[in-house]
């Protein structure tokens, strides 16, 4: 399966709504701090609109609930992995995405060969504080050849600008959140995001 190159992330489904019918086909929901009741509900919403519009969601964090939902990918971060019951995850098919930071986290992914290998940040980010700093495009290109086939995701910092100069120096996919959630426009950002991806 080849997965498209504009991946967003979202906090809601209401997101979903308005940017899936403007051609996106890989979505991230990351939900933080909500009712398992609201998670759930806003986990079973976003599979459905993503079928409908024949997009490829990813369920960041909750691989139990994206379990019972029949959902088909799930992305976790490091800390998600000393939680999360791997074996349980691969018997159910889930496809997993996992997010790596330095080299000890990249060996440590490999081994659960994953489906695609996420690097940030590569620019400085204003999403959340973080222990490191910007990976740079070169580490993009030397995580690319330590990969391989893996697809590999660029997070952080990232622009419709800065776009294909990540995916030149070797990312298959570029993630954002940021500039398109905080643009005056976010819908006539996204329309930039698919024509500078594809």
């Amino acid at each position: 399966m080849t997965l498209d190159r504009f991946y967003p992330i979202f906090d809601h489904t209401d997101w979903l709504r308005r940017m899936l019918p403007l051609g996106v086909k890989l979505v991230q929901l990351r939900i933080k701090d909500r009712p398992d009741a609201m998670i759930r509900a806003e986990i079973a919403t976003a599979r459905d609109l993503c079928r409908a519009h024949g997009a490829v969601l990813v369920v960041n964090d909750y691989w139990q609930i994206a379990i019972d939902a029949g959902c088909e990918w799930l992305h976790l971060g490091q800390e998600d992995l000393d939680q999360a019951d791997l074996p349980a995850i691969r018997k159910a098919g889930l496809r997993l995405g996992v997010s790596t930071h330095d080299d000890d986290e990249l060996e440590r992914v490999l081994c659960m060969d994953p489906d695609y290998v996420a690097l940030g940040p590569v620019y400085p980010t204003i999403l959340k504080q973080m222990k490191w700093h910007q990976q740079g495009l070169p580490r993009v290109t030397e995580w690319k050849a330590r990969v391989g086939a893996i697809p590999l995701v660029g997070i952080g910092g990232m622009s419709v600008e800065r776009a294909p100069g990540v995916l030149a120096a070797g990312a298959d996919i570029v993630s954002v959140v940021t500039d398109i959630t905080l643009n005056a426009d976010p819908e006539a950002r996204v329309r930039q995001w698919i024509e500078a991806t594809r």
